[in-house]
């Protein structure tokens, strides 16, 4: 029974994940739900700091129970986090959970709104979080996000008075919000932005309070709850066939990067919201003094007396018999002073009209992706599956301001086709996450548009505007133009058109370790973005470091291939570090960023710019072992950073492990949170620990202790905390200074946990048994000292190494320490001079 729930809910997220990427093709319960929604002008603000913070389940209800507009805006875009489906982290990460939100979205009914705070990793204090973050511009952008959305209502997803109990990140974005809340309606407040956004005064804050705030479901139950709302978010809903805890369920599991995919649930359960500051609401009805109808705007009641007659005597069988009703209420809305509830249901209206008349209006590329200055042919489809009488008029591709008056009436089920032969722009702008097109800090991301701010993604470069006369009254409809394709074994597809570099290039690999002065080969790949490219490459190196030869010439025929040019790096005789970066020179212009495709079946394709640059080290690095086994758990790039520095490394699946494969590796690599996520790994830890005891090292690297997937982690006592270190350069003491693991075969110093990143480490034990050593002992500002971070004991002839360090995050920045601290523990035990003899031959 449990594995039918497992593939009936994967069958219904895939479903959604397909359609999200595909025009909406709504049945009649969906086109009657939008009326609804229509219908019912009210809005809700959820605020909290990262993307999987968001209640769905709350989202879920206010937009499909309530009706109201809602919206949940996520500070960060989760840029810190870890990814448990791939190997991006960082820049790369946000960009997959910014997308990741947007399906969740799709899913709940909300819509996403984001401020340019930069998602540094764990924060202790909101105090820490606003010092990293830059705390005005923050503010700013909530106090934008209120005056853009307007919502009556603000729902905080944490508690403001938490300083220090929980994430900083959490708390601030509850600080953040209350001083905004008010904030938002003082004109003297951030005066420039009313160039662009209104003032605007919320009705009333609340936060999102639940049992696991107060401990345990008892203390909650004893609290006094006159100051809470509360609401059954189990509600059914037969128009979709699923609850609104399903919906929840679903849009969550849109979190796959984070490993949130989950069973759905069902039935009635309470959910609580605490009034916080505004005016105190009546009743258990969060909208209480808020006109939510048409009344609630000068001329809306005329709209409203045809609307809520669509409602009440809704067609499910012929949604299109509405549409005269639908056009003369959009004509009077069009005389609506108030321009925010103007916009806002004018395109609700507008799809509700396209939805009726059964319209599909779409505009195809015949590539996905394509350099200025190019040619690209855009297939028109047009189709009105009702019996109203349509005319299509114009076709208009923007920004290439050509058009095509067709003026052609669109027969009941007859599809009109039309061909555009267009050459991009030379000023078009590249396809890019706006955020990351300059760069910025530790804490902030720069965005120079002002208007583009909170925006979750970029507009896409060109849109097909089609102009429709309904029985005379003219209606534009934007569609984004899109690349539309099929694969044998997927059906079809969608992908996004994107406008890409005439030429990209890149270098392998982003962290390139030199163990000697000895010279290296280095690849750099060079992709085309039109056809026959011309040009040359050069590479811009630190001083002391030499690169040949100069430049070498690129030459590639076709749009989307790539050449590899090898040019040689010579380092210097003594330790040093600093980054090389490829240039492509075509004719006058210069293109210095790699283009990096992330594709995920549950997301749209997503193609990012980034400056392309890898760091070089030439270190002094000494080892001892050379074959080493990994696996894998979250993911990460220790194997390939491991093999910079001249290990043999084997990935290794959890079926493969048995005492005769082990007997080949002189240590076993066990990948970030592979504990929290292989099952199978609980059944192999017997070998892995023999293996151990017959003179093996087996370094564990940091898990969770929640869903933790076997009961014996080490061979001996062990047990997980939540302990973390946050600060990157918090000061580092040798508990036992003389150990091996601290002095062969590299010295390990205080230098060598200089310009970490990030963090020390997280998730420490904070409890072991006797047959473990720490290492060393590292605490954040005004706490006590965290020894946990590198345990080693004994097992027999071999060593079982714990670690919380992050050299996840520490090896992809090219910390030369982290690689030193690194290779000694792969080399403990290993100083056997004939060992050592017979490795170095």
């Amino acid at each position: 029974m449990r594995k039918y729930l497992l593939l009936l809910g994967f069958v219904i997220i895939s479903q959604i994940n397909v359609l999200a990427q595909k025009p909406v093709t709504p049945s009649s319960s969906k086109i009657y739900e939008s009326i609804q929604k229509l219908n019912f002008l009210g809005s809700v603000l959820y605020v909290a700091a990262h993307p999987d913070d968001e209640n769905t389940r709350l989202i879920a209800y206010m937009s499909n129970h309530i009706k109201a507009r809602t919206a949940y805006l996520s500070l960060t875009r989760g840029d810190g986090g870890q990814n448990l489906i791939g190997p991006e982290i960082r820049e790369l990460l946000g960009v997959i959970r910014t997308q990741e939100l947007l399906a969740a979205r799709r899913v709940d009914g909300g819509e996403q709104i984001f401020s340019r705070a930069n998602d540094f990793g764990y924060s202790k204090h909101p105090e820490e979080t606003l010092s990293i973050w830059d705390k005005e511009q923050v503010l700013s952008d909530v106090v934008l996000a209120i005056r853009k959305f307007k919502p009556d209502v603000i729902i905080n997803r944490f508690d403001h008075k938490r300083a220090g109990k929980t994430h900083g990140h959490h708390t601030a974005s509850a600080l953040l919000s209350i001083e905004a809340f008010d904030l938002a309606g003082d004109k003297n407040a951030y005066p420039n932005m009313l160039n662009y956004a209104s003032t605007w005064q919320p009705k009333r804050l609340f936060y999102n309070t639940s049992w696991w705030r107060y401990g345990s479901q008892e203390n909650f139950d004893k609290l006094d709850k006159s100051n809470m709302i509360s609401f059954d978010i189990g509600v059914y809903y037969p128009l979709k066939g699923l609850s609104n805890n399903e919906i929840a369920d679903i849009a969550r599991s849109q979190h796959l990067c984070q490993g949130f995919g989950k069973l759905s649930q069902r039935g009635s359960q309470k959910e609580y919201i605490e009034f916080i500051k505004g005016e105190a609401p009546e009743g258990d009805d969060i909208f209480s003094g808020i006109d939510t109808s048409w009344n609630r705007i000068k001329g809306g009641k005329a709209i409203g007396n045809i609307l809520y007659e669509v409602e009440n005597n809704f067609n499910f069988t012929n949604p299109s018999t509405h549409l005269p009703q639908l056009i003369k209420a959009y004509k009077l809305l069009q005389n609506i002073d108030d321009q925010h509830w103007k916009t806002i249901k004018t395109k609700e209206l507008k799809h509700i009209i396209e939805m009726c008349a059964g319209l599909y209006l779409e505009a195809s590329a015949s590539t996905p992706a394509i350099a200025a200055n190019n040619n690209v042919k855009i297939n028109i489809e047009a189709l009105n599956r009702s019996t109203a009488n349509i005319t299509l008029k114009s076709i208009k591709i923007a920004p290439l301001n050509q058009q095509e008056n067709t003026d052609v009436s669109l027969q009941n089920n007859k599809k009109f086709t039309y061909t555009f032969n267009s050459i991009i722009p030379k000023n078009t702008a590249t396809t890019n996450p706006y955020w990351l097109n300059e760069k910025g800090t530790l804490g902030m991301y720069k965005v120079d548009d002002k208007t583009l701010i909170g925006n979750p993604e970029t507009k896409r470069a060109l849109q097909a505007n089609f102009v429709l006369d309904f029985d005379g009254y003219t209606i534009n409809f934007e569609k984004d133009v899109i690349y539309r394709y099929s694969k044998p074994d997927k059906g079809e597809l969608y992908r996004p058109f994107e406008i890409i570099p005439e030429a990209s290039v890149k270098i392998s690999e982003k962290v390139i370790i030199f163990n000697n002065d000895k010279q290296q080969d280095v690849s750099v790949i060079v992709k085309s973005g039109s056809n026959n490219l011309e040009g040359y490459v050069e590479i811009c190196h630190p001083d002391g470091w030499s690169v040949y030869p100069k430049n070498q010439k690129v030459s590639i025929k076709h749009k989307g291939e790539e050449q590899t040019l090898v040019f040689t790096v010579i380092p210097p005789k003594n330790e040093s570090e600093g980054f090389i970066s490829p240039i492509v020179h075509v004719g006058d212009k210069s293109y210095t960023k790699e283009l990096i495709d992330i594709s995920y079946e549950h997301i749209p394709h997503q193609t990012v710019l980034l400056p392309s640059e890898s760091k070089v080290v030439r270190l002094d690095i000494k080892k001892r072992g050379k074959n080493i086994a990994y696996i894998h758990g979250a993911g990460d790039v220790v194997p390939e950073s491991l093999e910079q520095i001249g290990y043999n490394v084997r990935i290794i699946k959890t079926e493969e492990i048995t005492a005769e494969l082990l007997s080949n590796f002189d240590a076993v690599v066990v990948g970030i949170r592979a504990y929290n996520t292989l099952d199978a790994l609980d059944f192999k830890q017997q070998t892995l620990f023999d293996f151990v005891a017959k003179g093996g090292n087996m370094i564990v690297q940091y898990n969770t202790s929640h869903r933790l997937k076997t009961k014996q982690l080490a061979p001996y006592h062990l047990m997980l905390s939540r302990d973390r270190v946050t600060d990157e350069n918090a000061n580092v003491t040798f508990l036992n200074p003389k150990h091996e693991v601290l002095n062969f075969p590299n010295k390990i110093t205080q230098q060598d946990f200089d310009g970490w990143t990030q963090e020390r480490g997280l998730y420490f034990p904070n409890a072991w048994g006797k047959e473990f050593t720490p290492i060393l002992s590292m605490h954040d500002k005004n706490e006590s000292p965290k020894n946990g971070s590198l345990l080693v004991a004994k097992h027999g002839k071999g060593y079982y190494i714990y670690t919380g360090l992050s050299f996840f995050r520490e090896f992809p920045a090219g910390v030369s320490g982290a690689y030193r601290l690194f290779a000694n523990m792969l080399s403990l035990g290993k100083k056997d001079l004939k060992l050592e003899a017979k490795l170095n031959d």
